[in-house]
């Protein structure tokens, strides 16, 4: 199932390290169904990020095609990738570009993490750009329910080890 990015500006009162308040206006990324989810998701999250009030300006529909987070990064970037593919019948090269958000702490980490996602790639790409994205968050949808999923495959796993198990017994 592919995954419909939302970027959220959220306006509001910020307070500073230097105890000066200034309003902001700050960009999200969170995944959605719809518009209407993504107004909904949005207004949660703030809510717990902040206790002013705040205004959410715009939501519109990212083009990124996958988000990868890396632990102990503190930024995003945005990276174009050109997927190179030989048109038999024109004989020509053909590009088609497709952009993921990584996070990293300069731009040469996101090149590195940039080519770290497309390892399982197996045709030919290039990197023709990395920019710093102004998204200060991203927010995956998570029910919860993931975690009782792999418990259950967990439990799953083992019992069918043990079925196993007895089979091979009985055969011995």
């Amino acid at each position: 199932m592919s995954v419909t990015w939302y970027e959220c500006k959220v306006k509001y009162r910020k307070t500073h390290e230097t105890g000066e308040q200034k309003v902001t206006t700050e960009t999200y990324l969170l995944d959605a169904i719809s518009y209407t989810e993504a107004e909904t998701r949005i207004n949660e999250e703030m809510a717990t990020l902040t206790s002013e009030e705040f205004l959410i300006t715009n939501i519109k529909v990212a083009n990124f095609s996958e988000v990868h987070p890396y632990e102990n990064s503190d930024r995003w970037f945005k990276s174009k990738v050109s997927l190179i593919a030989f048109d038999e019948e024109s004989g020509k090269e053909r590009k088609t570009n497709l952009y993921m958000l990584v996070q990293a702490n300069d731009v040469k980490e996101a090149y590195d993490n940039t080519i770290t996602a497309m390892r399982g790639t197996t045709g030919d790409y290039s990197i023709p750009a990395i920019t710093e994205s102004p998204i200060l968050d991203v927010f995956p949808y998570f029910t919860g329910e993931e975690e009782q999923l792999e418990k259950f495959k967990v439990i799953e796993k083992s019992e069918q080890e043990e079925e196993e198990a007895q089979i091979e017994e009985e055969t011995v």
